[in-house]
């Protein structure tokens, strides 16, 4: 069942589960939604006034993944249009060529095409082509890092996700979003951080965020950047 409560100005909607357990609990989902279980004994009111006492945790949280959230608005594959490549702002140029090509030239990202329809696709093949192997090259010195913890992710693969910049498998598979390639440096090494501390801590616990503090001092700066950036 969905209920919500009222905290201040902010509104927090939840999902109720009654399972056979001792006490209540509350997980914050990637997605931003908060899921409650409780035992089947407690009362609607017990639930709300339990879930306004944690209401600052729960926006926390929320907050946290919402730097997660790939918030890049839509773009036009025109020349003129600009674009984003490892933080900086491009302009594209589209010309007529009878041999497709996408390089970087200055200020620009020009496009080579027969087909100016074909833009799109070309700019998309070729910041996947780049985070591959930017991703990798980055993630290295990290990944070697984080042998001292006696851990190292069984692959690095990239996957377009709405929601998320990365994520962890329980099995030791990082997923990185390719879109992250139009970040700076700075945040895709805080991302790769941040899923290389899973690989030890699976949830976002204070020893979570402890060890991450101590791979990358300044991960909040990089965590902000991240999010005004693509927003």
């Amino acid at each position: 069942m969905t209920e919500e409560i009222q905290f201040g100005s902010k509104k927090i909607d939840f999902r109720l589960e009654y399972t056979k357990r001792k006490s209540l609990g509350i997980t914050i989902t990637p997605e931003l939604n908060v899921l409650v279980k409780a035992p089947v004994d407690t009362s609607l009111d017990k639930v709300k006034e339990k879930l306004r006492k944690k209401a600052p945790w729960i926006i926390k949280q929320q907050s946290f993944f919402l730097s997660f959230h790939p918030k890049t608005p839509a773009r036009k594959f025109i020349s003129g249009e600009t674009h984003l490549y490892l933080g900086r702002q491009y302009r594209l140029k589209v010309f007529r060529s009878k041999t497709e090509s996408v390089k970087l030239k200055g200020q620009y990202i020009e496009v080579g095409t027969a087909d100016k329809a074909k833009a799109k696709q070309l700019v998309r093949e070729w910041y996947l082509q780049n985070a591959k192997e930017k991703f990798n090259a980055i993630a290295k010195p990290f990944i070697d890092k984080f042998k001292k913890h006696k851990v190292e992710p069984t692959s690095i693969v990239l996957r377009e996700m709405p929601t998320r910049w990365g994520s962890c498998t329980p099995k030791g598979k990082i997923i990185l979003n390719p879109e992250l390639i139009k970040a700076p440096k700075g945040c895709i090494e805080y991302v790769i951080i941040h899923e290389l501390c899973h690989l030890i801590h699976h949830d976002h616990t204070q020893k979570f965020i402890d060890l991450q503090t101590k791979e990358m001092r300044d991960w909040e700066k990089w965590k902000m950047k991240l999010e005004k950036l693509l927003a």
